[in-house]
Parts: structure tokens; C-alpha cells; sequence
């Protein structure tokens, strides 16, 4: 019987209620004629706080990811509402993805290497069907040891993030914490996080993971759309259909 894929919340939801909106808030709302500097930061964090708790109660698992990011935004809050200076914010900024870089490679030590959850999702991959190959051609023991390079590569990206996190933040943030241009401010290094950290570190991840799909085309001899998981293998034949 055939697991049925959870359905995943629209892209645009996500990115609305976790950037776009805050981000409007604490630039325009936080002024004292609005909310100010501090109602306008705890009104803008409460939705991807809000969002990423509902999330998480809905798909009924704790995703490692999820809670990070939800850790990240409160930590963001009481570090704004307890005006503590711009460093401290850096350093929260560059700590959350060294905390899972380092984490990705330490659990390499582990029956649970992280780099499984994060790229060799069942979202993604036929994961029964290639871990049943790999068996059956002898060849776990050296996808195993390729993966401890593939591990690198990932952690790499969030290594990356950290740098450029932590250069944003003393970068954007130069006003004192409390007030309305200090709000706006974290506005300004959201909005930007997701061009100048999320897209560099995207691009490693994408090359990690065509990385590792060579691999497994390499260490199975299956073609790419037999490591797929069964409702993308399904999608892609409903492709000529729908034209």
C-alpha cells in the first residue's frame, strides 16, 4: 500500500507570512504613530511564529528544520524587544546555520546522518527502492563513504550562510536597538537575507544534490526518473496530458 504524499503548503503562502508581510510591518507599522518599535517587531514575528507552530501540528512530525527556523524568528523577537546591541543580533544571525552545519556533520556519527532527511527525502526519492539497489549491487558500503563528502558539501552552504548572515546583520543593522529605525532595519536584513544568504547557499545545495544524484545513478545503474519518489514519477507522466 502506497503512502499518500502529504500535501505541502503553497510556496507563496510561506513566503508571504514568513518575509513579505513582517517585512512591511516593521519597515512601514513600527513607526509611533502606528504599532511602535516594539509592538511593530512582536506583531511581525508572531506570524512565522504562528505559521511555522501550525505547520508543524499539521504534518504531525517534528521537522529539525522547522524548529530551527521557529527558534530563529524568537530569538529574533527577544532580542529586539530586549534592545540588546546589533552583535548580539549578528551573532544569533550567523549562529542558527553554523548550529546546523555543524549539526549535519556530527550526525554522520549517528544511524541518522542529517544529509538523508534533508536531500534524500521520500518527497524526493524512491528511498525503499534505493536503499533495496544499493543492497543488492553490494555498494552501500561506498555510498556511504561518498556521502561523507556529499555531507561536507552540504554543510558547506550553511557555513556560507553563517558568513553571509553575519555580514548582513552588521551591515544593515546601524541604529539603536528600541527604536523605529532600528524595526525597520530587521525588516531590511529579512527582506535581503533571501537574496544575498538564501541564494548563494541554495546554489551549493543544488549542486550537493546533483552531486548526489550522480551517485546514486553511478551506485544503482537506475535511470534518473526510477530514483524518483512514485507520485513525482506519476506527475511526470500526467505532464503530456495536461499539454
Amino acid at each position: 500500500m502506497n503512502k499518500e504524499p502529504r500535501k505541502e503548503e503553497h510556496p507563496m503562502v510561506s513566503i508571504m507570512l514568513n518575509v513579505v508581510i513582517p517585512v512591511i510591518i516593521l519597515t512601514y507599522l513600527s513607526k509611533e504613530k502606528y504599532l511602535g518599535p516594539m509592538w511593530g517587531l512582536v506583531v511581525a514575528l508572531i506570524l512565522p511564529i504562528v505559521y511555522g507552530t501550525h505547520t508543524l501540528i499539521k504534518q504531525h512530525r517534528a521537522d529539525f528544520m522547522s524548529i530551527i527556523g521557529i527558534v530563529s524568528v524568537l530569538l529574533t523577537g527577544v532580542f529586539g524587544i530586549l534592545e540588546l546591541p546589533r552583535i548580539w543580533m549578528a551573532c544569533k544571525e550567523a549562529a542558527i546555520p553554523l548550529v546546523i552545519g555543524l549539526a549535519i556533520i556530527i550526525s554522520l556519527k549517528t544511524p541518522w546522518p542529517l544529509i538523508k532527511k534533508i536531500l534524500m527525502s521520500e518527497k524526493l526519492f524512491n528511498v525503499e527502492l534505493l536503499h533495496a539497489t544499493l543492497r543488492e549491487k553490494n555498494n552501500e558500503a561506498k555510498f556511504e563513504k561518498r556521502l561523507v563528502g556529499l555531507t561536507w558539501g552540504l554543510a558547506s552552504s550553511f557555513f556560507l550562510s553563517a558568513i553571509l548572515n553575519f555580514g548582513l546583520a552588521m551591515l544593515i543593522l546601524k541604529s539603536e536597538p528600541g527604536t523605529e529605525a532600528y524595526a525597520s532595519e530587521i525588516g531590511k536584513m529579512m527582506g535581503l537575507s533571501y537574496i544575498v544568504v538564501m541564494l548563494p547557499s541554495m546554489a551549493v545545495m543544488i549542486l550537493v544534490l546533483i552531486a548526489l544524484i550522480k551517485t546514486l545513478t553511478h551506485l544503482t545503474g537506475l535511470h534518473m526518473d526510477d530514483l524518483l519518489a512514485e507520485h513525482l514519477q506519476e506527475e511526470k507522466k500526467e505532464e503530456p496530458e495536461k499539454v
